[in-house]
C-alpha cells in the first residue's frame, strides 16, 4: 500500500519490433508472458498452465498500444492530440510531460444548448488520462501514465532502450506448450501500477 492504495510493482524486459509487435516477458512477482504478434495479444503465466489470446484490435490492455508507440515510434498513431502537461510532474527533473489525447476513444458530449446538436467535442475522453514522459536529450520514451476516473492508475517506467537489438523472429511469435489451456477472451485486467 502506498498512500492508502493498492500497488503492484511487476519488472521484466520488454522488446518491440515494428509493425506493432512486441514482447513482454516479466520476470517478479512472477514470471509471465504478454506477446502481441501484430494480429493477437497473448497473456501466458506458465504457473498457471493457460494462455489467453484476443485480437490485437480488440484488446483493452494497455501494453497493446504501446506496441504501436514504442514500436513504432509514432504518436499519432496512438495520440490524436498531445500538448504539453504543465500539471504533471514528471519523474526525473528535467524531461517533459505530454498528455495524449487517445484516438478512438469517446469524447465527452457537450453541455451547452448551442452544440447540442454535435455529439463529440475536441475535449479529451473524461474518464482517462494519459500522460507520456520523454527524456529530451535522447527523445527516449521513459514513462507512460495512465489514470482513470476511479482512482486506477497503470504506470510503466522504460530504462535502457537498446535500439534494434538482434532477436530471431520467432521471439515475437506464441507457440503454446503442450498440456496449456488456451483461453479466447478479454485479457486480464492490468488495474494496479506497474513497472
Amino acid at each position: 500500500m502506498e498512500s492508502g492504495r493498492l500497488q503492484r510493482v511487476e519488472a521484466g524486459q520488454a522488446y518491440f519490433r515494428r509493425p506493432g509487435k512486441m514482447r513482454w516477458e516479466y520476470a517478479s512477482p512472477e514470471k509471465n508472458l504478454f506477446l502481441v504478434d501484430g494480429k493477437t495479444a497473448w497473456f501466458y503465466v506458465p504457473a498457471d498452465r493457460s494462455v489467453t489470446r484476443v485480437p490485437a484490435k480488440q484488446s483493452a490492455d494497455w501494453r497493446t498500444p504501446l506496441a504501436l508507440l514504442a514500436g513504432e515510434m509514432k504518436v499519432s498513431r496512438v495520440c490524436s492530440r498531445v500538448t504539453l502537461a504543465a500539471d504533471e510532474k514528471p519523474n526525473n527533473s528535467g524531461n517533459v510531460v505530454l498528455s495524449c489525447q487517445l484516438r478512438g476513444t469517446p469524447k465527452a458530449p457537450k453541455t451547452n444548448s448551442a452544440s447540442a446538436s454535435s455529439p463529440e467535442d475536441d475535449s479529451p475522453p473524461k474518464n482517462t488520462s494519459v500522460f507520456l514522459e520523454i527524456a529530451p536529450d535522447t527523445g527516449d520514451l521513459v514513462r507512460v501514465l495512465v489514470r482513470d476516473k476511479g482512482g486506477i492508475s497503470l504506470e510503466f517506467r522504460f530504462e535502457n532502450w537498446q535500439f534494434n537489438p538482434v532477436l530471431p523472429a520467432s521471439a515475437f511469435e506464441f507457440q503454446p506448450p503442450a498440456g496449456v489451456a488456451i483461453l479466447n477472451g478479454e485479457l486480464p485486467l492490468q488495474n494496479e501500477t506497474m513497472k
